[in-house]
């Protein structure tokens, strides 16, 4: 099975080491003010990638953040559920003197 998964991921590389190489025609990004950006079409996709991978983890950060937060809330309050009630210890009898009759 992990050999497969090697083959697998070896045949998904090569084909796109050969995508890339086959669309290696440089392209251009214009930008506002005139400015323009000259790359190739495969660097301008992987980072046109990157970037919206970034954006999504930070898009998500928020919400991780507050459910780590709410997760050591609720195992501190089962810590404080499990834990043993404290034992008391019996108050000493009090010693009344003997009665007769």
């Amino acid at each position: 099975m992990n050999a497969l998964l090697w083959l697998l991921r070896g045949f998904l590389f090569v084909a796109l080491l050969g995508l890339a190489i086959k669309n290696s025609g440089e392209i251009e990004l214009r930008f506002f003010f005139d400015a323009s950006w000259h790359a190739p079409l495969s660097v301008t996709l992987l980072v046109a990638l990157v970037t919206g991978v970034v954006f999504g983890l930070l898009a998500l950060l928020p919400r991780l953040v507050r459910q780590r937060r709410d997760i050591s809330a609720l195992k501190r309050q089962l810590a404080a559920k499990e834990k043993p009630p404290a034992v008391q210890t019996p108050v000493a009898a009090i010693d009344f003197p003997p009665t007769g009759f």
